[in-house]
């Protein structure tokens, strides 16, 4: 058994420890409510443009479509991996390099991939053995729509330009605190949904359909990897709050036991001193 001092000493560490987690989701847990209400507020504004969008590329004649929904046969495919610039968030990063690896390992085994990481950690685990063209990790010091546009556009224009013929987008979409899901969308080319004919779609077209579809769609795209982005994030802090939550009551269980095991052998070496003294004294009385 180890000798009270090292057993206080485990006892003072895992004590410091307990009360740094605790901080920690303590700070994720305040972070978490204004990125929660961010993204809860963007959400349905973002999928109504996508289904708007989306029906109205549906409609499109022939080859009448916009640029960005060009279907091309699949050589080189363009991945964006979205994950956080830090770490102790439990297996929030780690879940989407698996997504990223299995895509590129089987979904576009024999492919050209290439990727675009937005957050650090993403960068660390794929910039060694894979072909990042971007990284785009800063863009968390200043989570805005302007900064995160400049990124769409850049990921556009290259589509536009053929250097890429599908582009897919990584992240973990929330759910609430303890659950975030890993979610794979197609980015690009833009896959309208199926025309049904018996759909009449209740909308009053000024100045034509076409017109309207060029102008939106590279808003809807920007916006489509802003919603990603800021559902990666509150995820993050989420999945922070949990890890660090469970971090502190596991300190605090490993804590009660090292005093129960100090009480334990405090109690021990006051019986043994006592047996000594009764020891000696029934020594001296022989």
């Amino acid at each position: 058994m180890a000798n009270l001092k090292e057993i206080r000493n485990r006892i003072s560490s895992v004590s410091s420890t307990m009360q740094i987690t605790s901080a920690m989701k303590m700070v994720s847990a305040a972070k978490l409510k204004k990125a929660q209400d961010a993204i809860t507020a963007m959400r349905p504004y973002a999928d109504k443009l996508t289904e708007l969008l989306q029906s109205l590329s549906a409609t499109l004649e022939g080859d009448s479509g916009s640029a960005f929904a060009a279907q091309r046969e699949v050589k080189k495919v363009l991945i964006v991996a979205i994950t956080s610039n830090r770490g102790l968030c439990g297996a929030f990063n780690s879940n989407i390099i698996k997504e990223v690896n299995r895509l590129t390992n089987e979904t576009y085994s024999g492919k050209d991939v290439s990727f675009v990481v937005i957050g650090k950690k993403a960068n660390d685990a794929l910039a060694k053995k894979q072909q990042v063209i971007a990284n785009n990790s800063s863009v968390f010091d200043d989570l805005t729509f302007d900064n995160v546009a400049e990124i769409a556009q850049t990921i556009m224009d290259k589509f536009i330009a053929g250097e890429f013929d599908k582009v897919e987008v990584v992240y973990n979409r929330f759910k609430n605190a303890a659950t975030q899901i890993v979610m794979t969308e197609q980015f690009l080319p833009i896959v309208p949904v199926a025309n049904d004919k018996n759909v009449n779609l209740d909308y009053i077209f000024e100045p034509s359909k076409l017109e309207i579809v060029e102008t939106l769609i590279p808003k809807s795209l920007k916006t489509q990897l802003y919603k990603a982005i800021r559902d990666s994030f509150a995820s993050e802090h989420g999945a922070r709050m949990t890890a660090m939550h469970k971090a502190t009551d596991n300190a605090t269980e490993l804590r009660d036991q090292l005093k129960l095991t100090y009480n334990k052998a405090r109690q021990a070496a006051i019986t043994n001193e006592i047996l000594e003294i009764v020891g000696g004294a029934e020594a001296l009385n022989n």
